[in-house]
């Protein structure tokens, strides 16, 4: 671990250079990002798991940079090249384009223009041009000429082929060009001739102009992706005439013929050469801004729908709604384990209600069902309406869920793992209900980028989104800890230090022996070290086990901390748990040693205040308007209820019980500017809202949230 990096790292994320040492000495020694977060608050100074995750990004970067300088040190060293000036420059830089920039003039080369005319022996009559000081620049071409070279003009032409291939590879003239595009570059797009028809999507974009420096992330990647289907041309460019004129005092010395040559090898170095890789450097850059802005507000949506409100352990009653093909009923235990399943057909054309009727209020009663889960797709309202007019022998909640991955899922190995026997329109019900008892742990099972919680998820950087996804999802299920007598070995996969072939072995060994009595019990599991169990065994509860702290927070390596608070009290853990009066009476600094400090020990006394807690909130049932089922049904001026399904750099979209989300931008979210919807509104989160805008013909509804009562 280099000390500069470590240097670089702290200056740029202005964290002490202390924490950032210890982090990386962390991460390097096998620890994961919510373990370090959660249980090494002493060694960081209590950083949290995003300023964790943006070191070891940013060591990455570092590395990766210093590997590729490493090689270009090499290959410069290999050409017998490599001045100690120019070793320095080379070490000094640490930007990437930079690092490039200076390698250019020694990069192995195809056979450019500039080659051939040194290949004909031009290269002198170059360094007479570029020295700008020949009195007789006619009479020193003429001893160039030859069977290759046959007239001044070649001779001329070759030796401007070099001096433009010297401008292009010069480290000051493509800073003055970078910094041009870097302040005042412009993305253009055009439509393809005759691909109109075709490309009607993008036709905010047909004769479209941006400066790039501000053009929105999605702006871009719809752009990106019109261009990707072939209807878009894309162009960045600068002021040319302004970009040549800065390089005419770079490199024009003075007034005289040679110089004329000097300037129009500028505009063929500029034009050929410099523009180009510019603007593809600069595409390049755009585009990985915009995909790091998409992929941070995926991250952020996938967060608030892992974290969503469960309703628990409760028997569920899952309905998968459908016309022709009838409504799919799965009823489920307390455990998300399926007890039965039939289909029913309540809706036209086969409109066989009283018949729908009488089952489902009989498998209530069979199955002593608490709660009503159905799935918000095809027939959702109209599935709800006929279950909320039904008579029950007992008060029932009734929950519209997002059906968003579900179809995913029930296609899936995992799905056919757990339910060899049933097809998927089963699988998909079963997965409706046990969403609503716990989100978390059944969209684990579901690819994050299918779940639908985030824009143009296929068109960004595919390997960077899983790494930022599949970080969320671990975030989330180790904030929420896991059971591990009832756990998956989905979600197991990603408990910290464990992975899938661990969570297999958990999973195996609870079906061998029985149920874990204790976090101890997990040292016997295969593959089981005592890395992986320090690193796990703080996420993983027991809610039944002989020690209670087994199903709380506290990490089994500070338990003896717990046990000599309760000696000094002269009560059982199980006396002080939960007891808010007696921990109040606890002092922390008390029981402060070489490896615990302050941070841990509030953190441990905190979860002896509220054991095993959920940070989760209580789900709450929610209601469309009644009679609004479709899109001809609203009206412009109408207010209505929705619940907030995705959000957007460009606004956040709601659904109001029409099978078609409706948009509010950004400028219709709140009676102030705001930059980030997320200031006002989270996934799931349930919404009044104003109809604007209705477009029957493109399914857009556009809605605002302004004046209407939240």
């Amino acid at each position: 671990m280099s000390q500069i990096n470590i240097e670089k790292i702290s200056k740029e994320l202005k964290i002490s250079e202390h924490s950032v040492t210890n982090t990386l000495n962390l991460l390097d020694e096998g620890a994961t990002i919510p373990f370090i977060a959660r249980y090494r608050k002493e060694m960081t100074n209590s950083l949290d798991e995003i300023q964790i995750d943006n070191i070891k990004k940013l060591q990455q970067k570092y590395q990766e940079l210093d590997k590729r300088r490493k090689a270009i040190l090499e290959s410069i060293a290999k050409q017998d090249k490599l001045t100690d000036e120019l070793k320095a420059k080379i070490n000094k830089v640490d930007n990437l384009n930079e690092l490039e920039d200076l390698y250019l003039p020694y990069k192995p080369k195809r056979l450019t223009r500039a080659k051939i005319a040194k290949e004909k022996g031009l290269e002198p009559l170059a360094k007479i041009v570029m020295k700008q000081n020949s009195r007789n620049l006619e009479q020193a071409i003429e001893s160039y000429l030859n069977d290759e070279v046959e007239d001044k003009e070649q001779a001329l032409q070759g030796a401007r082929d070099i001096i433009a291939e010297w401008i292009n590879e010069n480290e000051i003239a493509r800073s003055i060009v970078r910094n041009q595009f870097q302040y005042n570059a412009v993305i253009y797009s055009k439509l393809v001739k005759s691909k109109e028809e075709e490309a009607v999507k993008f036709k905010d974009y047909f004769d479209f102009e941006e400066k790039l420096s501000r053009i929105a992330s999605h702006r871009l990647l719809a752009i990106l992706r019109g261009e990707k289907e072939g209807f878009l041309k894309i162009s960045i460019k600068i002021d040319q005439e302004l970009a040549e004129e800065k390089l005419d005092r770079l490199f024009v010395k003075a007034d005289n013929e040679s110089s004329e040559e000097v300037q129009k090898a500028i505009t063929d170095a500029y034009k050929r050469l410099m523009s180009s890789s510019m603007e593809s450097e600069f595409k390049k850059q755009a585009k990985e801004k915009a995909d790091k802005q998409a992929i941070d507000v995926f991250g952020k949506n996938l967060n608030q729908l892992l974290l969503a409100s469960p309703l628990g352990q409760k028997r569920i009653l899952a309905i998968d709604p459908g016309y022709r093909t009838g409504c799919k009923i799965v009823c489920l235990d307390s455990h998300g384990s399926l007890l039965h399943n039939e289909t029913i057909y309540p809706h036209p054309p086969q409109k066989q209600t009283k018949l729908a009727a009488k089952k489902i209020t009989s498998l209530v009663e069979m199955y002593k069902i608490e709660a009503i889960s159905i799935g918000n797709g095809t027939a959702s309202r109209e599935t709800e309406s006929f279950i909320t007019n039904l008579h029950f022998d007992r008060k029932l909640q009734v929950f519209v869920v997002s059906e968003a991955g579900a179809s995913i899922y029930s296609a899936s190995k995992i799905a056919r793992e757990e339910f060899p026997e049933y097809d998927v329109t089963v699988r998909g019900a079963v997965s409706i209900g046990r969403r609503l008892m716990d989100p978390l742990a059944e969209l684990v099972k579901i690819e994050p980028k299918s779940i639908g919680v985030g824009q143009y998820q296929h068109d960004v950087d595919q390997n960077l989104l899983k790494e930022n996804l599949d970080t969320v999802v671990g975030s989330c299920v180790n904030k929420v800890g896991v059971d591990l007598n009832t756990a998956s070995k989905h979600i197991l996969t990603y408990i910290s230090g464990l992975g899938p072939q661990l969570a297999q072995n958990i999973v195996n060994f609870r079906e061998e022996n029985g149920s874990f009595h204790s976090r101890k019990q997990l040292m016997k599991v295969p593959r089981m070290g005592a890395k992986a169990f320090e690193q796990s065994a703080g996420f993983m509860r027991i809610s039944d086990a002989k020690n209670p702290l087994d199903n709380s927070a506290v990490h089994p390596e500070s338990y003896y901390i717990v046990e000599k608070i309760a000696s000094d009290l002269d009560l059982s853990i199980s006396e002080i748990i939960a007891n808010k009066e007696i921990i109040k009476t606890i002092k922390a600094e008390n029981y402060i040693d070489d490896k615990f400090g302050l941070p841990s020990l509030k953190d441990i006394l905190s979860e002896l205040e509220k054991p095993s807690r959920d940070p989760r909130t209580a789900v709450k049932a929610f209601k469309f308007k009644d009679g609004i089922y479709s899109i001809d049904h609203l009206e412009l001026g109408m207010e209505l209820p929705g619940i907030v399904t995705n959000i957007t750099n460009f606004g956040a979209f709601v659904d109001v019980g029409v099978k078609q989300d409706g948009l509010v931008h950004i400028s219709q979210l709140a009676n102030k500017f705001i930059s980030d919807p997320s200031e006002v509104v989270v996934l799931n989160q349930h919404v009044m809202v104003k109809v604007i805008e209705v477009d029957k013909l493109r399914k857009r509804i556009q809605l605002s949230m302004k004046e209407c009562s939240q």
